[in-house]
């Protein structure tokens, strides 16, 4: 998970993002040869090698097609400061023996190359959305390395997106509120979360995400984390929250919400995403909701 932990700490980015190169297209075209580069279809799948590990070509491989730098969305410097691209599928002739989406990429996949690959992602959903202007309508060409976009009628600048959603630990100071959407697995629970609307503090987003979702009421809540999360383009701030122990009222958004006790939460977390029987199952360990449950454990199972 990026971002930081309840002790402060920092995740390191997995790229350099070397702002400063993006204008330059000679140092670009330089790095272009030895770079690495994920190729994305057209449905945002890496494409991979036969066991869905990550597979990497350098500039100087891509031969075919029209692709090349001028067409490479410019992601970073690595510490060996090796250079990393993205570019779509169809601007090149390259082919692999397998494709891999984001979520089994993120399972898998080392931290780094999971971590190029979201991001690559996500240029490239913002890429596919945004070929108009939203101003008047025109043709919007991109610059900088595929990080800004301009409309040739108007001259409106577009940058990439991203959509701030809150996710909160909810407690009554003895149990875990936690829901479950209709389409997800059987058993399968998380956090509540939703997205910051327009002139909402991220605390004021908690409040109300909670209480229309589940109508428990929030009494106090604090920032712990945050997470980027490309399903397509969002960014998941985590919170902790203490709120009164209301019993929980669901409306269109959730199948079901309730409170969970320590023991359960504690055996679910034992299990995994397939075992059968009748017991809570919990998020995936790649997501912060995880590490927000995970947290809440640990913070009822250390003395104090």
């Amino acid at each position: 998970m990026d971002g930081g932990d309840p002790a402060g700490r920092v995740a390191p980015a997995a790229l350099d993002r070397a702002d400063h190169l993006r204008d330059d297209a000679d140092a670009l075209a330089a790095l272009w040869p030895r770079a690495h580069v994920i190729v994305l279809d057209e449905q945002g799948h890496a494409l991979a090698d036969a066991d869905h590990a990550p597979l990497l070509p350098t500039g100087a491989e891509i031969t075919g097609g029209p692709g090349g730098v001028g067409a490479a969305a410019f992601l970073g410097l690595d510490p060996e400061g090796v250079a990393w691209f993205s570019l779509d599928a169809a601007l090149t002739a390259w082919e692999a023996p397998s494709r891999i989406d984001l979520r089994g990429a993120a399972a898998t996949w080392p931290l780094r190359e999971a971590a190029v690959f979201a991001e690559a992602r996500a240029l490239q959903h913002w890429r596919a959305r945004h070929r108009y202007c939203g101003v008047c309508g025109g043709e919007v060409s991109r610059s900088r390395a595929g990080w800004l976009g301009r409309c040739t009628q108007c001259n409106t600048e577009h940058y990439p997106r991203t959509d701030p959603a809150v996710i909160v630990a909810v407690s009554d100071g003895e149990r875990l509120l936690l829901g479950r959407q209709a389409s997800w697995p059987p058993r399968r629970y998380s956090l509540i979360a939703g997205f910051v609307e327009p002139g909402e503090s991220l605390e004021q987003t908690v409040v109300r995400e909670v209480a229309e979702e589940t109508g428990v009421r929030v009494q106090a809540c604090h920032y712990a984390a945050s997470q980027p999360w490309p399903f397509p383009s969002a960014l998941m701030l985590g919170f902790t929250a203490l709120a009164t122990p209301d019993e929980p009222r669901v409306n269109d958004e959730l199948e079901d919400a309730r409170w969970f006790s320590l023991d359960e939460v504690r055996a679910a977390q034992q299990r995994r995403h397939d075992d059968a029987g009748d017991g809570l199952l919990l998020s995936p360990r790649i997501s912060i909701a995880r590490w927000l449950i995970d947290a809440w454990v640990d913070s009822k199972s250390t003395p104090t």
